[in-house]
């Protein structure tokens, strides 16, 4: 009957986990989209329309290691349920911004969510690869839960494209109300469902161990130390770093590019010079997050067969491939069998099919990619660390401060043009590559 009971609660708690993880993406894939508005609504750069995504994740920095404290002090449930709610204050700060018509306050509250999204990934994570027993299984739970992330990422800027629509000088924060909400609503209920929730609690600080923090005989500096002895573990705490640019930068850039550069159908609006709206960019980009649902949920389904490491690398290398095709491929559009209204020179409404760039099409395809990135490194990170798993998931999300360097990314698009970007995510592939192939060996186990 306890065996019983235990598996009943280890079923429940997965599929909280799974609920979390769709949240995480869904709010932080707001980012994009929002910075498109606020280009346009400012008048900004490239670089400044990504300070929503930077301030997201600069959070984490902050957050990262001392989330881990609270973790293992507090347990997964205390996090979880901080966490929701300041998410919900994040979300909110941003609704404000759009009555507000401010810029900063916007970043601001792109800055709260994103000490609640650095909690929530803190307990998803090492708790879904503990209970899916660590190795290959851990993984694989851990790809099915990435696979709800993914849904959550598709239809983030999807919904907020098509609340948008074409962009114009008049696109404002006020057309992302709605979505906002909806995201409130969201997490008001999530607070519910954790809070009625059992989750188990494996990494808890137990008694002797509080003895030992209390007399002095370990503390925070000494366990990060412990922690980073592991090479292993710190190699991959890079390659987050790094992946989290790729992984966001990709659709960024890709989103940019659309709506910038490539004409609606090869001609010209009433307006002047048209390009790909903020709804078929949006459709795109969240093709590309749709990739990584599949990707992920393939990723869990083989996961008990093939390794992280040899998943990393096999994606890491064509990840590369596609992103030189994004590249050097003409802009070539095609035509998809979906309909849309356009307007032409003299004002005519028009129903004609929905034309993308070809070389989008490869940067939807990178999706495939990423997709089991996050759980792969992860996995092959935490392997060993026993004790500080805790601490080592504290500074694993510290590292995905790496988003902060989005800006980054536009700023090359500025100088040498949006195309050209993505040569930094080339370079940055191209290190984990060399992780998941040499980097990913354990290094030291915990007796």
């Amino acid at each position: 009957m306890d065996q019983q009971q235990k598996h009943s609660g280890n079923v429940a708690a997965i599929i909280t986990m799974f609920a979390l993880f769709f949240m995480i993406a869904f709010v932080t894939n707001f980012a994009t989209p929002m910075g498109v508005i606020a280009k346009n609504q400012f008048q900004t750069s490239n670089f400044l329309a990504q300070l929503g995504n930077a301030a997201n994740f600069f959070a984490y920095l902050f957050m990262g290691i001392p989330g881990g404290l609270i973790l293992k002090r507090k347990g997964y449930k205390f996090t979880a349920l901080t966490a929701v709610a300041v998410g919900f204050a994040g979300v909110g700060v941003q609704l404000i911004a759009g009555y507000a018509s401010s810029f900063l306050v916007y970043v601001l509250g792109a800055f709260i969510a994103g000490f609640s999204m650095c909690m929530l990934n803190l307990v998803v994570n090492p708790l879904l690869n503990t209970l899916g027993g660590e190795g290959n299984k851990g993984n694989q739970l851990v790809q099915f839960g990435c696979s709800l992330n993914s849904i959550g990422a598709t239809l983030s800027p999807v919904i907020l494209g098509w609340l948008i629509g074409e962009i114009t000088k008049d696109t404002n924060f006020i057309k992302a109300a709605p979505a906002l909400m909806i995201a409130m609503g969201i997490f008001a209920v999530a607070f519910l469902i954790v809070a009625l929730s059992r989750i188990p609690e494996p990494h808890m600080e137990t008694a002797e161990e509080k003895a030992d923090r209390l007399s002095g005989k370990t503390s925070v500096v000494k366990d990060i130390c412990e922690t980073l002895k592991f090479k292993h573990f710190t190699f991959g705490a890079l390659a987050i770093f790094f992946y989290i640019i790729i992984e966001v930068g990709v659709p960024a850039m890709g989103f940019n590019y659309m709506t910038e550069q490539i004409p609606v159908l090869g001609g010209v609006t009433r307006n002047g010079p048209g390009y790909v709206g903020g709804a078929i960019a949006g459709i795109v980009c969240g093709a590309y997050w749709f990739c990584m649902m599949v990707g992920r949920l393939l990723g869990g389904v083989v996961g008990g067969k093939f390794s992280s490491r040899s998943q990393v690398t096999f994606l890491a290398t064509v990840g590369i491939i596609l992103l030189l095709a994004v590249m050097f491929l003409p802009a070539t559009m095609i035509e998809l069998p979906f309909k849309t209204k356009v307007v032409d020179v003299a004002g005519v409404a028009l129903e004609k099919n929905i034309q993308v760039p070809l070389n989008m099409c490869f940067m939807v395809a990178v999706g495939l990619c990423t997709s089991v990135m996050w759980g792969g490194i992860f996995n092959m990170a935490a392997e060993g660390l026993g004790k500080y798993v805790p601490m080592g998931s504290g500074i694993f999300m510290a590292c995905v401060f790496g988003g902060f360097f989005i800006p980054v990314q536009g700023y090359v698009a500025d100088k040498a043009g949006i195309l050209n970007a993505y040569w930094l995510s080339i370079a940055l592939l191209a290190y984990v590559l060399v992780y998941a192939l040499v980097l990913s060996k354990p290094s030291k186990k915990i007796a």
